[in-house]
């Protein structure tokens, strides 16, 4: 039982710990300034918007992304989920609101933008068919313009 345990523990700690999605979009900012990366801003519908949960699943969620992030982006969900159940605090709920009257002003979901370290649009996505690795592609693509 205490080896379950200890599996399980470890297990848990490394889906937590397994993608670095940012929880304040104001660290996401120091981090890419600090580090000198993109940020990735994803807006997303995440229990509402198949979509958005497709792309989580077969993108945000794939081993090729979480690598390809980790080393070259700073990556922060603006997320607007609908059931009461999954509603985010007031103050991540208001500033999520603010970004996107800034970047989603047409209420978009899913939207993927990349931006520069000082928040400038490099490009803009959403929701493609594709894998992962042509996902990452089409992003490194932003930055080459």
């Amino acid at each position: 039982m205490k080896k379950y345990s200890i599996f399980l523990f470890l297990m848990i700690g490394t889906i937590g710990f397994s993608q670095s999605w940012k929880t304040s979009f104001t660290e996401a900012k120091a981090q890419a300034a600090a580090e000198n990366k993109n940020i990735l801003l994803v807006f997303s519908g995440s229990d509402w918007c198949a979509p958005c949960i497709k792309l989580d699943k077969t993108i945000w969620q794939s081993e090729e992304f979480k690598r390809e992030s980790a080393q070259k982006w700073v990556i922060y969900k603006a997320d607007f989920p609908k059931k009461k159940a999954n509603l985010l605090p007031a103050e991540l709920t208001e500033s999520n609101k603010k970004l996107a009257d800034q970047y989603n002003k047409a209420g978009n979901f899913p939207l993927v933008l990349l931006l520069n370290p000082a928040g400038s649009v490099l490009g803009i996505s959403g929701y493609k068919n594709v894998s992962p690795q042509e996902y990452i592609q089409l992003i490194h693509s932003f930055e080459q313009k």
